[in-house]
């Protein structure tokens, strides 16, 4: 029986900011259990629902020297969905109304965490053979391995893994206080350590001594090797690029099941998506106020409004997309200046465009269900979630080619008829619109094509399964 512990700062259904979440909540169910015990370790918030933390039964308790005192460290554990999680307690460092706050206060409170999850191990009787490490939060289990945890039998021989979800977010601090905070000496605070500028920073350190190293696309970790999208660390990846691979994320495909789903009007499957998808699209219509037309060309956006999602593109050409046949259907929240443009156009353009800044899982659903087609025009994507869930749902992508929007969405092509749906190559806001209007091209002049490239797109296998099964592989190289 292999024995993996997933480490991380957040994960469904417990507490959840992001993507993070969703792979640390989805992905330990999916492994073979007859050969594989994977449990995730992770804070106990006070900010996650009662429900939650009413489950949680105490296991055990210890103080730990840490940043100059003696704290304590309190190990609470539930079962679900079949899996083990156990949650770190202190009320010290896990209190607030968020799990992420002032960027100096999560350095220290994640560092207390990477230090108390891995002394708290032997304590609750769990030796993993390999410790999966999320983002910057747990850059430091795979260096306390090596340093204040590599003597002694128990700890030896415990492999690492490091995922990077977003190379983004690295956990930087100035140097003299991360060395205070983490224990560790000025052997790591130098260049090809531990150290980058006058700060220490996290996440190197796991990219760093890390045993092997994932990111979520193919295409992302050969992206990160360069000075775009390598966020200053470009050269360590190239470093160890024998020991970095990209498995892209998948989606849970109970939660997210045109055939079952809950929150649509009308369920389908890949057999009568033609006839029955089109009822989802009159129930948005009528929802929203758009103008009620099986044939208008309907776009859905589900997103953070960021320039890292590309809205600077759409903002450029809003008002011609606006003057199109088309309708647009946006659900989410972020830059302001983002969110006051859909809903200028909302009120410009009614019963064309609908800005819905909020944010709703039952209307993400619909959105994924009734739209024709889903547009992402990202400037970075490490793996991207909502064109896996738009191709489940037959609602066909319009994507950049970066990241895992590149890996996951394969481009029409008009002479073979293959593909799962649209794309464009360089961060253009014309090449976005031009890519936007072949796709209504398609849609309106040849249907046909388009019935089939919906068929296409419902028949790919994004699930959690088939990633668990590369992470399997990349655990019995690791443990050999």
């Amino acid at each position: 029986m292999r024995k993996v512990l997933f480490a991380s700062s957040e994960c469904v259904p417990f507490i959840k900011t992001g993507g993070l979440a969703d792979v640390v909540g989805s992905l330990p169910k999916c492994f073979d259990k007859e050969y594989y015990d994977v449990r995730v370790i992770l804070p106990k918030y006070s900010c996650m629902a009662q429900k939650w933390k009413d489950m949680m039964e105490y296991k055990t308790h210890f103080y730990m020297d840490f940043a100059g005192k003696s704290q304590y460290v309190g190990v609470l554990e539930t079962v679900y969905d079949g899996v083990t999680f156990y949650f770190i307690d202190n009320e010290y460092y896990f209190t607030g109304d968020k799990p992420y706050t002032d960027h100096h206060w999560d350095i220290e409170k994640f560092m207390f965490f990477d230090r108390a999850a891995l002394s708290a191990l032997p304590v609750i009787g769990f030796r993993p053979d390999v410790i999966h490490c999320h983002d910057w939060q747990t850059g430091l289990i795979p260096v306390y391995l090596h340093d204040s945890f590599a003597g002694g039998d128990f700890y030896r021989g415990i492999k690492s893994v490091m995922t990077i979800h977003n190379l983004k977010f690295q956990g930087n601090d100035n140097a003299e206080r991360f060395m205070w905070l983490s224990g560790l000496s000025s052997y790591y605070m130098t260049y090809d350590k531990l150290k980058t500028g006058i700060d220490g920073n996290m996440l190197k350190g796991g990219l760093v001594y890390a045993d092997a190293i994932t990111t979520v696309s193919d295409s992302y970790a050969e992206e990160i090797k360069t000075d775009f999208y390598g966020e200053g660390l470009n050269g360590l990846m190239v470093a160890r690029k024998n020991d970095l691979r990209g498995i892209v994320n998948g989606i849970d495909y109970d939660d997210y099941n045109p055939e079952t789903d809950k929150m649509i009007a009308c369920n389908y499957n890949i057999n009568n998506v033609l006839e029955k998808k089109i009822e989802n699209k009159r129930a948005l219509q009528e929802e929203l106020g758009l103008i009620r037309d099986d044939n208008k060309f309907m776009v859905g956006i589900v997103s953070r409004l960021t320039d890292q999602k590309g809205f600077d593109l759409i903002a450029y050409m809003m008002e011609k997309m606006c003057q199109q046949d088309m309708q647009i259907v946006v659900l989410g929240t972020g830059e302001a200046k983002y969110e006051d443009m859909f809903r200028h156009f909302a009120w410009k353009y009614p019963g064309k465009v609908s800005a819905n800044i909020y944010y709703s899982e039952a209307m993400s659903h619909k959105i994924y269900a009734s739209c024709d087609a889903f547009l992402m025009p990202s400037l970075f994507e490490p793996c991207g979630l909502s064109q896996l869930m738009s191709l489940r749902y037959g609602t066909l992508p319009i994507v950049r080619e970066t990241g895992g929007l590149k890996d996951t969405v394969q481009p029409f092509n008009q002479f073979d008829r293959t593909g799962t749906g649209f794309s464009f190559k360089n961060y253009n806001a014309h090449e976005m619109y031009n890519a936007l209007m072949f796709a209504m091209y398609i849609y309106i002049d040849r249907r046909a094509e388009w019935n089939g490239i919906i068929k296409s797109a419902m028949s790919k296998d994004f699930s959690w399964q088939a990633s668990a099964r590369k992470y399997q592989d990349m655990y019995d190289w690791l443990i050999g």
